[in-house]
């Protein structure tokens, strides 16, 4: 019978800890992360804690499976007593808390990601189709978001009058564009593409300039500077 091997006993390389170190967590695969987390495994049963982290993902569908579990459910599982269930938790909390931190009045933008966190909760559920222009001044700090419409995209409604008038009012120097789609699916619609070039041209005749239009999905986004649609 082959003797019990912890974590400790693998070649360096193939340690999950050893490896982050090495090559950064995004090497990294959703096991070996969580197996971080956990730690151990346990010595009696000859289980690791990559042992343990795959049975968590395998019997809750994934980290959002694990993460809506409750703390009893997760305790049920073999190998996970109190004290890992309350490492995964705080660790899942604390992503959870990255994410949703909000771009506030008077950061400065770094990424089209920080627009997605900022909308995330209010639009990547919403039913209706809303749009958004976000007011920047000259450092690209953000001064404030207008809602400009309710309902499907469509040049009426999206009328680059109403879409700059609180530029000028509050004397903006940029603008990003933002809105939802109800669908869940973020890709641009013809719709969404000619909208965007027509409030584009508008701010170049005006110096304003346009870093972003940003379609928020159900957990994920899509960026028209991102794809060089701008």
């Amino acid at each position: 019978m082959a003797s019990y091997q912890t974590i400790k006993d693998w070649p360096e390389e193939d340690r999950p800890r050893e490896k982050l170190l090495a090559k950064g967590a995004q090497s990294l695969s959703e096991t070996e992360l969580l197996a971080i987390i956990l730690r151990n495994g346990n010595a009696s049963t000859g289980e690791s804690a990559i042992d343990h982290a795959r049975l968590l993902l395998n019997q809750f569908g994934g980290l959002k499976g694990i993460e809506e579990a409750s703390f009893g459910e997760l305790g049920k599982v073999k190998g996970i007593g109190p004290a890992k269930v309350a490492q995964v938790k705080a660790c899942l909390e604390i992503a959870k808390r990255v994410g949703n931190q909000k771009w506030e009045t008077g950061q400065p933008l770094r990424s089209a990601e920080d627009v997605y966190h900022h909308f995330r909760d209010n639009l990547g559920t919403e039913k209706r189709e809303l749009f958004y222009v976000v007011l920047l001044n000259n450092k690209n700090r953000k001064i404030r978001d207008v809602k400009i419409s309710e309902g499907s995209l469509t040049a009426s409604l999206v009328h680059p009058r109403e879409v700059y008038n609180p530029v000028i009012r509050e004397s903006a120097a940029a603008v990003i564009f933002v809105h939802n789609h109800p669908s869940g699916d973020p890709a641009p619609s013809p719709e969404d593409i000619d909208i965007t070039r027509r409030l584009k041209e508008v701010g170049d005749v005006m110096g304003v300039r346009v870093l972003d239009h940003v379609v928020i999905g159900r957990d994920r986004f899509f960026s028209f500077n991102d794809k060089g649609m701008l």
